[in-house]
């Protein structure tokens, strides 16, 4: 099942399957190494739409409610 980041729970993982958006976020989140076919975790979320913290590769990176709506994973079973 494809759903978008703020969907996920923290602790669950999965692949990140799309990034829908234009160029600039496009570019702007692959410096962050967010990457089509990239293993990630949600660490934690705010409460109303605040940033969410994720782990790809080791590293943890927190974004926007809105960037997140964009990146579209595929759950673990």
């Amino acid at each position: 099942m494809s759903i978008d980041l703020t969907q996920v729970k923290p602790g669950e993982t999965g692949v990140i399957k799309e990034l829908r958006g234009g160029t600039e976020f496009v570019r702007k989140i692959q410096s962050m190494g967010i990457r089509p076919g990239r293993r990630i975790r949600k660490v934690s979320s705010h409460f109303w739409r605040g940033p969410q913290t994720i782990e790809v590769d080791k590293a943890r990176v927190a974004i926007g409610f809105g960037m997140a709506k964009k990146i579209i994973i595929e759950l673990d079973e």
